[in-house]
């Protein structure tokens, strides 16, 4: 056998325009051998034979090409590659106009993203447009053990046509098969080609049957490419029991920022229904931006039926500008609010027109302290309820310390001061027995905190820290807040715990202020194992000189010695921790708060539990005048747990109200996932009753088969 290199020139026409190729190029040869019969003008290379011509690359046993005709003829492990990269296998093919016109038999072709299309015959145009019968795709791999049996899923249709131009693959009479046996018919589909991201085409619809809201219904997106910057989706909605609908989604990118818009329309005798949730972020440059987030809804009933957002309450709008500079933050906001329960009018809840923020943190000086300011102002506006405007700074400087003995010191000055003019005291949330009024409010703090911790090795054992911690405060008497002179927008809750043990004031907010003399102690302690186990505690007290009727009965603040409160956590191997928190009556010891949470396992089965007690529900204030004011407990109780198992993920999630003593859900689901599938099942029961329901509950599932689309069904 010999090798042969043998250079043809081939008469064609101009290049295509989409290829930007020669048709004059010359085919190049290499075979084992070649031989070439003048008279016929008949050329036969045989044996590891390779012919290419401009970026086309066909490979086979024997090729036998006739220059009178223009037509190669490959024979026997026929191997055709692209110029964009795919490549096709063929028992057979003939080929002509520098290999883009043809036919093959037994035609097979490697796509991107693990694609595979196959037919028992193949025609080809400009290698432009494949025509293909008995057709099958899939992008699931093959058994390795057996070749011959069937994938996850795949695809076959009596007819099939792949527009290379356009990226996409069309099928007539499709059928979709579940490991050999056909699950859906089709009478036509098509979906992008593998290589394709984005193409204007129909999505795979989604059915449900048995909704308690919709009956049975239908979904039918429609997606379309706009341009190489923006898309839309169209998504008709038929109902069974509900309005006939139409769902949209339009999203654009710019060269500063995106838009994302959501949306849907219905009508029903002549009753507009419909949503629209939108959002945008736009970068002004290197140190600011602005954005928006638009939510609107007809009804809640609405985003209830139809699930869009089944347990929403409240919509908020917003519209922001934001900036950043070196150690500080600014942002301006105005936000508006939608009620969707009857329990709460939209006229009650606030409109922030607008709302400023800064912050500053600065450079350590000269003297080793640092300085901070927070400033702020809103305009909060109510149709039923207080109005307010507020101004507020609030700077601290603080330096620490070390002395002689390890003992760590931090001294801090603080001031916290606010304006205000208000309208409207006598209403929601304030109930204050005047009207209105022009008030102000400051509080200057001194704090000192003392840390001295004690590290010992315990050799084999690990090491042990003791850390007793003292800090604290004079400032002058709490403000008087019995004259109702000073609204209460942002500190209507106050939960006393570890975290807020050592804070220069327990309100959340700046409405409220803590003042007078007052300290706090506590004792931190620590035992770090070798191998990684941790054991970490906090336990502590405040006292005050004075009490401070200011706090809740039920915070643990009110009284010169506070509650306590106690924290640990506990990590003996990196597949278990625990974390719990109290708060216990200084007096009777009695729990008056309770959170722990702790999560076992690894990947393959993971559980987690939490648990909360709170002898308060300060969220029932805002609906209830303090004369009125009735109190409720939060004990609530929640478990969960997560599995992987090869392909498989499970999980299932449990609350329940135990004051209540009822369930407040149960959901439970799964999903498998490998190269070419996922399939995603998911069950939830809703026992709170949202607009008079009665509560809610469900079965979805979703079906992708990966580069071709996702549907999916509901059940109520």
């Amino acid at each position: 056998m010999r090798r042969a290199l043998l250079a043809l020139a081939l008469a064609g026409a101009a290049a295509s325009p989409a290829f930007a190729q020669d048709r004059n190029a010359p085919v190049t040869f290499t075979a084992d051998d070649v031989q070439y019969d003048r008279d016929a003008g008949i050329v036969t290379a045989s044996g590891h034979v390779e012919a290419w011509q401009n970026d086309r690359t066909l490979r086979a046993d024997r090729i036998v090409f006739n220059r009178n005709t223009g037509v190669a003829a490959a024979t026997g492990h026929v191997v055709l590659q692209e110029p964009d990269g795919q490549v096709v296998f063929s028992d057979y093919a003939e080929l002509t106009q520098d290999m883009k016109d043809g036919v093959l038999a037994g035609m097979r072709a490697q796509l991107s993203q693990n694609g595979r299309l196959a037919a028992n015959g193949a025609k080809r145009t400009d290698a432009r447009i494949n025509e293909l019968s008995r057709a099958v795709y899939s992008t699931c791999n093959l058994c390795a053990q057996d070749p011959t049996k069937a994938p996850l899923w795949d695809i076959r249709a009596r007819e099939a046509v792949q527009d290379v131009d356009n990226k996409r693959i069309e099928y007539r009479d499709a059928i979709i098969d579940i490991y050999g046996v056909p699950v859906m018919y089709l009478p036509y589909l098509t979906h992008p080609d593998p290589t394709q991201k984005r193409a204007t085409g129909l999505l795979i619809p989604s059915f449900g049957a048995g909704s308690k809201h919709l009956g049975f219904f239908a979904v039918a997106p429609y997606y379309i490419v706009l341009d190489g910057q923006s898309d839309a989706t169209l998504s008709p909605i038929v109902t069974q029991r509900a309005d006939q609908g139409l769902g949209f989604n339009y999203r654009r990118r710019f060269n500063t920022g995106k838009v994302t818009i959501d949306g849907s329309i219905s009508d029903e005798n002549m009753k507009f229904n419909g949503h629209v949730f939108a959002n945008g972020s736009f970068v002004i440059n290197e140190q600011f931006r602005w954005g928006f987030n638009i939510n609107q809804s007809t009804s809640a009933t609405y985003l209830r039926d139809y699930r869009i957002s089944p347990n929403t309450s409240v919509l908020s709008s917003s519209v922001f500008v934001e900036g950043f500079g070196q150690g500080s933050f600014t942002r301006t906001e105005a936000r508006t609010y939608q009620s969707l329960t009857t329990a709460t009018a939209t006229g009650r809840l606030p409109y922030v027109l607008p709302r400023t923020q800064y912050s500053y943190f600065g450079q350590q000086d000269e003297l080793g302290g640092r300085l901070a300011v927070d400033a702020g102002a809103f305009n909060v506006l109510r149709n039923l309820g207080t109005k307010t405007q507020r101004a507020n700074v609030n700077v601290d400087y603080s330096r620490p310390f070390t002395g002689p003995l390890g003992d760590v010191w931090k001294v801090a000055l603080h001031v916290d001061s606010a304006v205000y003019n208000t309208q409207g005291l006598a209403l929601l949330p304030n109930y204050s027995t005047i009207s209105s009024s022009a008030s102000s409010q400051a509080m200057p703090t001194l704090a000192t905190e003392l840390r001295w911790p004690f590290q010992r090795s315990a050799g084999a054992y690990g090491t042990q820290l003791l850390e007793p911690i003292l800090k604290g405060f004079v400032a002058p008497k709490t403000p008087s807040y019995a004259n109702g002179r000073i609204p209460n927008e942002d500190s209507l809750d106050t939960e006393f715990t570890d975290s807020t043990l050592f804070a220069i004031n327990r309100f959340q907010g700046n409405d409220r202020l803590e003042g007078g003399v007052r300290g706090s102690v506590g004792l931190h302690a620590q035992w770090a194992f070798p191998g990684g186990a941790l054991v970490d505690g906090l336990v502590g007290q405040s006292f005050r000189t004075e009490k401070d009727l200011t706090f809740s009965k039920y915070s643990g603040l009110q009284n010169t010695r506070s509650d306590y409160v106690a924290r640990t956590s506990f990590t003996p191997i990196p597949e278990f921790d625990l974390t719990a928190r109290g708060r216990f009556d200084q007096r009777t010891m009695n729990v008056n708060f309770a959170d722990a949470t702790a999560t076992a396992g690894t990947d393959a089965f993971r559980v987690n539990g939490g648990y909360l007690y709170s002898n308060s529900n300060l969220f029932t204030y805002y609906d209830n005048p303090p004369a009125n004011f009735v109190n409720t407990p939060r004990h609530e109780l929640f478990a969960g747990a997560t599995t992987k198992i090869g392909a498989w993920r499970m999980r299932a999630n449990v609350q329940r109200d135990i004051y209540l003593r009822k369930w407040v859900g149960i959901s439970a689901g799964a999903t498998y996932e490998d190269e070419c599938f996922i399939f995603d099942v998911g069950y939830y029961r809703r026992y709170t009753s949202l607009l008079a329901d009665g509560g809610d509950s469900g079965l979805l599932f979703s079906i992708t088969l990966k580069t071709v689309g996702e549907f999916g069904f509901h059940a109520n």
